[in-house]
């Protein structure tokens, strides 16, 4: 994973400094700041590919970093956290994180989460086989697989890593009914869900982000799972954008 630009925006300095050594060691570029002014200022001035977010930071909080990044990006986010509560963890993930570990933590988990989002995020979610079409169409709804984006007619959806792996797992198999274990499998690369909040939460947030009226493309199936309504259709020449 040589390459990628890590941003690592935590109050701790021991904290900054035992993540860079284990994220250079696997050549990770490492950045850092320590409170969330000084983070959103080197977002803008540097290219970096994930954040790690720590919510307790001064100056702003890291849930207000989140709020604002949200606005204009979606790079992955993994928020790092001593606040451990299922309050937190909903928040966090509600706001737009891909990932929540908390403190005290093992950094060898913690890279192994910082990989796996990476690849998810640009080796999966940018990356096609030669047989794969690069954009998926369902209902009035239009994947781009190359750039990560969805489009409703000519309107751009914003989705973050998490957002973006579900729908296109949904809009590949439209009218499957998909347990929440399934779900957090495919949007968080784990086998083992440890908190069902994790998916409702992110169906939700799709559901809003998708239409007002929330179970237009994603139906719950009481007692199973989602499924999402609409079928597959040809791309037409201006899809894809």
């Amino acid at each position: 994973m040589t390459g990628y630009s890590i941003l690592i925006a935590d109050d701790e300095p021991e904290i900054r400094e035992l993540l860079r050594l284990y994220l250079e060691k696997d050549g990770y570029r490492v950045l850092e700041s320590q409170n969330g002014i000084e983070t959103l200022e080197l977002l803008k001035k540097e290219q970096v590919d994930l954040l790690v977010l720590d919510i307790m930071m001064p100056e702003l909080d890291g849930f207000s970093v989140l709020r604002k990044v949200r606005k204009e990006n979606n790079i992955p986010v993994l928020i790092l956290s001593a606040k451990d509560s299922d309050a937190d963890r909903i928040l966090g993930l509600d706001l737009g994180a891909d990932d929540y570990l908390t403190k005290p933590f093992n950094p060898l988990e913690a890279v192994a989460r910082i990989h796996s989002n990476i690849r998810r995020f640009y080796v999966l979610g940018s990356g096609k086989k030669k047989e794969e079409a690069s954009v998926i169409c369902a209902a009035d709804l239009m994947l781009n697989l190359d750039s990560c984006t969805l489009y409703r007619g000519e309107e751009q959806i914003e989705l973050t890593s998490v957002e973006f792996r579900l729908m296109h797992l949904f809009m590949e198999h439209p009218g499957k009914v998909f347990t929440k274990s399934a779900l957090f499998q495919a949007g968080w690369e784990s086998e083992y869900m440890q908190d069902d909040n994790n998916v409702m939460v992110c169906i939700s947030k799709l559901r809003a982000k998708l239409s007002d009226d929330g179970n237009r493309y994603i139906k719950t199936i009481r007692g199973l799972g989602y499924r999402f309504c609409g079928e597959n259709r040809e791309a037409k020449p201006n899809d894809g954008k």
